[in-house]
């Protein structure tokens, strides 16, 4: 009988660049997957919102069944249970199993649920092999430890470029004979009563098989690569944005598979600033995790990284007023209604909503992280928080008051009022750039929550008070990029 080598699937829900499986196939083992559902959330957070809500969980359940059927073409079995000690001990009970890999993941949750696995696999003498498979660069090809991980983004960015190397794409395992003496394998559980699918969310489909689909259509069928750069602020057109990170944050794609696609792109028809800025922002997502690797649960407290004291507010009406997108300012309301109805926002209004948040409503930031943990098909614990607390002035950039201002984002980004419009039917008879501001175009829409400017000037002396009071500046520097955030890239800076 073959060796047999588990795989533990946690947010890498693919076949395609799996090393693990890959060199299990070439030791000859057989390979079986496990799952467990502990490794979706529902409980409420902190702040009451259940971890998972409808749209992730739909997508999710999606990612899985495609997985489980992907696998089978290859006669790999994925036993799923309620968590993924079980799912272990039921292939312990009917196999004699040699090697346990799995994907790393930086969150305590996460850790927490691998210490019950990986006590039961190594009382059982099972060797137990980690590896990190949801970023671009591999640890252990960076220019430095974690533990001196650069405090800004744009020196991350410069020294990983001058040490440029991104491993290749592992190949898909081929064929095995089915495993025998398995016990069942389970019943994949259906998305939870309630999970959304509308004419928004249905454009992400979970899984490995939409996610390569929809990687092939926006650099290949569509062309669209070429423009991102120019496009990736818009918030109306599907096609504005590449609209991978869903699948990226389930695992569906792997990054490196897109980093190749995009370099084949470059050689087959345009290498351009549009090319390299969606590697720009695969950098910032493997910045993020790297920072939560780094820092720790220090991600999640109300002063940040930066140990800052600001007396944030908790009122509750405020907080819903965002939530349900009935601020009185149409650009943080459109975002905020699309939202809630696709689980998707472009990472335009992602800035928009959390400045407004901030800045504006005085809000504990980590109540607007948990509210996009809730909803985000594309939710990814470290990325989130992360610019959560970019957004709130807290991270990782220098102690700044960065505020956006509604009325030139408006005018930048949807001038002509069709976004408003698109997703706030009380406003579809206003007139042009009238969209955005109804009290003075005489639309009838619900009345602002807040003077935009006294809001600013009041959370801005409270900001300061609060660098006052941690002893100024904290040493770590100011990003000079300003409000976009990292620094212009530099596409010549790549090394080949």
């Amino acid at each position: 009988m073959k060796p047999v080598a588990v795989h533990w699937f946690r947010n890498d829900l693919r076949v395609h660049d799996q090393p693990a499986l890959v060199a299990a196939r070439r030791r000859g083992d057989a390979i079986v997957g496990i799952y467990g559902y502990d490794a979706e959330p529902y409980g409420a957070g902190r702040f009451g919102f259940c971890k998972t809500g409808p749209h992730r969980a739909r997508f999710r359940a999606e990612a899985l069944a495609d997985l489980r059927a992907n696998l089978g073409e290859r006669g790999i079995p994925l036993v799923v249970r309620d968590t993924a000690a079980e799912a272990l001990s039921a292939v312990l009970g009917g196999v004699a199993v040699a090697r346990l890999s799995y994907p790393t993941e930086p969150a305590s949750e996460e850790t927490a649920i691998e210490r019950d696995v990986l006590r039961m696999a190594r009382a059982r003498a099972v060797r137990c092999e980690a590896y990190a498979g949801h970023s671009l660069l591999h640890p252990e090809d960076l220019p430095f430890a974690i533990a001196g991980l650069p405090d800004l983004f744009t020196t991350f960015r410069k020294e990983v470029e001058r040490h440029w190397r991104v491993r290749e794409v592992a190949p898909e395992p081929g064929r095995q004979e089915l495993v025998a003496n398995l016990p069942d394998v389970g019943t994949l559980r259906p998305a939870p009563n309630g999970a959304v699918s509308n004419a928004g969310s249905a454009r992400f489909t979970g899984g490995e098989t939409a996610g390569l689909a929809r990687l092939q259509e926006y650099l290949w069928e569509r062309d669209r690569l070429r423009v991102y750069k120019e496009t990736r602020n818009g918030m109306l057109q599907f096609d504005d944005s590449s609209k991978l990170s869903p699948w990226l944050a389930a695992g569906c794609l792997s990054p490196r598979r897109i980093y190749a696609e995009i370099r084949r792109y470059e050689r087959e028809r345009v290498e351009n600033d549009s090319t390299y800025w969606l590697i720009f922002e695969l950098l910032w997502r493997d910045f993020f995790r790297l920072t939560h690797l780094k820092q720790g649960d220090r991600l999640f407290l109300r002063d940040g990284l930066q140990r800052l004291p600001i007396e944030w507010s908790r009122d509750p009406a405020m907080v819903a007023a965002w939530c349900e997108g009935k601020t009185g300012y149409p650009i943080v309301d459109a975002n905020m209604r699309e939202l809630s109805a696709t689980g998707y926002m472009s990472n335009r209004g992602r800035q928009i909503v959390a400045s407004f948040f901030t800045k504006n409503l005085g809000l504990d930031w980590r109540i607007g992280a948990e509210w996009f943990e809730h909803q985000l098909l594309d939710y990814d614990v470290a990325s989130n928080y992360g610019n959560w607390q970019y957004a709130a002035g807290v991270g990782n950039d220098g102690r700044e008051f960065r505020l956006f201002n509604l009325r030139r984002q408006a005018e930048m980004y949807d001038p002509k009022g069709d976004y408003v419009r698109y997703w706030i039917p009380e406003l579809r008879r206003a007139m042009g750039f009238g969209a955005h501001e109804p009290w003075r175009s005489g639309a009838d829409y619900v009345p602002r929550i807040v003077d935009f400017d006294a809001s600013a000037r009041e959370n801005r002396a409270r900001y300061e008070a609060a660098v006052r009071r941690a002893g100024g500046p904290s040493g770590t520097g100011r990003d000079r990029s300003g409000a976009g955030g990292g620094g212009k890239p530099n596409r010549h800076s790549r090394r080949r």
